[in-house]
């Protein structure tokens, strides 16, 4: 019955039909979950309650007669005095001359609009004649476009619930309607399209944002299921005393945090199922020492390891530290686009015939020609760097090898647990013992001289330091541009006593790879760049990190470009040029020169910025939800991921008759039916 197209609806013509299919309305289901967007309030408050600048609704006795003036072209305003509890206020209605004559002297009139508390003044957005209408204080309000008005959808809505309120089935189990004392489907519906106050407002949208939450975090538990049941039979079985005798032999003890993770890791290397995991950590905590441990385990078990990341530069490090990390226990080798002719035909030798345990590269790693003998265990770094399909023809070189994804970027626990909802997550939030905080401190335009005054000082202790250039948005010429002046200017600056270096989006890779080269090796002491100062290259010589009009970044973003820093001895400092003229960039500022550790940073940044700008508009892992809202409701959401997975793991939906229901709305789902995230 709920999937009938909304034209079997009374009064919904063709014309209608198209309007509403184009607001991705098609059946008479999607016609009652389309939620308003929105809802005004048209509540009479005394005066003296009214907030300056707020959206108010007054009622009042037009005393005199309203005044017209017209000015530019057909543009006209009325002002109209209304007594209101005793005192005179001036109602502005802007472009409606015809009001004039409707409205006369003794006439009571209801106006909504905008409230200026200086002039006891009110610009009308709407009006009606008479009083205020005391059923019809909140009104909804949907998100329209093409030529749908609101009045068109009110009407539809209310008839179809008329029509239908029978077939809107109750998909949640009475036990948690009860738990959480939530309202049933079809009052919760009503409520959200016709709400009589603010209370059943409220818990109407508790059920859906509820309900939204269960149906996401079912599907991403059951795809969770089904991805690790395909792959029975992964066990690896690696020799314990020799992983525990090389993590011993590290020049380094392991932190709690890391300790976790690792046991998080070996638990899946063990189990039947293929591991799907992200680990998780700050700039700096230790991920890669965790990943040299779990690819030794995997070598123990007589399997190969790949570690898979973005550049060659990051790669050769990677190389470097973990050639140093094995010595004679494995034989790591690099395959990245620069390896050409005999070096390269003799790589993919070793790799298919297994001398080679370890191999390290960038994409290269996934082209046809390399054959892998027998592949365990896949760590793909900076995973958010690689596309789907990328990561997907690494993971089907072996049968079915295990995979960890690793990132520096600190996501917070709310969306990770959404947009990751199907892998397992472990997170290190511990930073090592012995490394230096970063001092971060915010200056503004007036103190640039100091700013480089102090990183001649810098430099000439031998240390180095990064310059990264305002951000422009709406273009990328100007972004280099900005960066080519300030280059200059600093070449003025700072040479010969130093050798200043550009880089940019628009240099060709291997460009880009040659000036972090000479930057690594200290033949560039200061770096001016774009934000494209590549995740985790290791430069521990470098102590300054400035960052001019730093409002313009989000603070993930500031705390990923001050972890280029920090990675020595030394102590390393954090500069943040910037001028905010908004509060929400001051706060940022403060946040960032106050936090310094990455998840508070992210749990800040995602109150101030929202999930959508978070992973950049282009990231499709956070889902659209009608109603929910990840962050405000986050404490829905662990419940209803709490409830997601002791279903799943005692089998309601298979067993219980009065799990039914809910059954058929998750496997509804597109996101079941191939549409899965990777």
């Amino acid at each position: 019955m709920l999937n009938e197209p909304v034209s079997n609806i009374k009064g919904i013509g063709a014309k209608l039909e198209q309007g509403l299919n184009s607001l991705g309305v098609y059946s008479i289901e999607d016609l009652l979950l389309y939620f308003p967007a929105r809802y005004d309030v048209y509540e009479i408050k005394p005066l003296s309650e009214l907030i300056h600048q707020d959206k108010v609704t007054i009622e009042g006795e037009v005393i005199g007669e309203p005044s017209l003036s017209f000015y530019g072209k057909r543009k006209s305003r009325l002002t109209v005095s209304l007594q209101v509890e005793h005192v005179v206020v001036k109602a502005v209605m802007f472009n409606r001359s015809f009001a004039k004559k409707q409205l006369r002297p003794g006439d009571v009139v209801t106006v909504t609009g905008k409230w200026d508390q200086h002039r006891l003044q009110i610009t009308v957005s709407n009006y009606k004649k008479g009083k205020a209408d005391s059923q019809a204080r909140i009104q909804p309000v949907y998100a329209l476009k093409s030529d749908v008005s609101n009045l068109q959808i009110k009407k539809a809505v209310a008839t179809a619930i008329a029509q239908y309120q029978d077939s809107l089935q109750e998909i949640l189990p009475a036990q948690y309607l009860t738990a959480y004392k939530l309202p049933g489907r079809l009052e919760a519906v009503k409520h959200m399209h016709m709400p009589d106050n603010h209370q059943v407002l409220k818990h109407a949208r508790r059920r859906f944002v509820y309900e939204e939450f269960l149906l996401f975090q079912l599907k991403m538990q059951l795809l969770r299921k089904r991805k690790r049941e395909a792959t029975l039979g992964n066990s690896q079985v690696f020799q314990e005393e020799k992983v525990e005798r090389f993590k011993n032999s590290l020049p380094f003890a392991l932190t709690s945090a890391q300790t976790r993770s690792l046991t998080d890791i070996l638990t899946d290397l063990q189990s039947p199922y293929r591991m799907n995991r992200l680990l998780q950590g700050d700039v700096g905590s230790g991920k890669t020492a965790v990943a040299a441990i779990s690819l030794y385990a995997s070598i123990t078990a007589g399997k190969q390891g790949a570690l898979m990341v973005p550049t060659e530069i990051l790669a050769e490090q990677h190389y470097q530290s973990l050639t140093d990390l094995f010595a004679d226990k494995a034989n790591v080798v690099l395959l990245t686009g620069s390896v050409k002719g005999k070096k390269r035909k003799e790589i993919l030798s070793d790799i298919a015939g297994h001398q080679a345990n370890i191999v390290i590269g960038t994409h290269a790693l996934i082209q046809e020609e390399v054959i892998f003998h027998d592949l365990g265990l896949v760590i793909v770094d900076e995973q958010h760097r690689f596309g789907v399909e990328q990561r997907r023809v690494l993971r089907d070189k072996g049968l079915q090898p295990d995979v960890l994804f690793m990132t520096a970027t600190p996501i917070p626990r709310t969306l990770a647990i959404t947009a990751f909802g199907d892998m397992d997550v472990s997170v290190i939030d511990e930073m090592p013992s012995g490394r230096k905080q970063v001092e971060t401190y915010w200056v503004k335009d007036n103190l640039l001289e100091r700013v480089l005054q102090f990183i001649q000082k810098e430099i000439s202790n031998g240390h180095q330091a990064y310059v990264i250039c305002p951000l422009i948005e709406e273009s990328d010429k100007l972004d280099i541009q900005n960066a080519v002046d300030l280059y200059h200017q600093l070449q003025e600056y700072f040479e010969p006593r130093a050798a200043v270096g550009l880089m940019h989006g628009r240099l060709h890779m291997d460009e880009k790879e040659e000036v972090m080269k000479k930057f690594a090796e200290n033949h560039i002491q200061v770096l001016v760049s774009t934000t494209v100062v590549e995740v985790g290259v290791n430069v521990p010589n470098a102590t300054v990190m400035v960052i001019y009009d730093a409002e313009r970044f989000g603070l993930s973003q500031l705390h990923q470009l001050r972890g280029r820093v920090g990675r020595g001895q030394d102590q390393s400092y954090c500069i943040l040029v910037a001028d905010p003229k908004g509060e929400v960039g001051k706060e940022r500022m403060k946040i960032m020169t106050e936090t310094a550790n990455g998840f508070e940073l992210s749990e800040e940044d995602l109150k101030l910025r929202g999930p959508g700008d978070f992973f950049g508009k282009k990231q499709s892992g956070i889902p659209e939800f009608r109603v929910a809202d990840m962050v405000h409701d986050y404490r829905a959401l662990e419940t209803a991921r709490n409830d997601a997975q002791e279903i799943i793991a005692s089998q309601l939906l298979e067993k219980d008759k009065e799990y039914e229901l809910l059954k058929i709305s998750v496997l509804n789902d597109s996101i079941l039916k191939g549409e899965t995230l990777d």
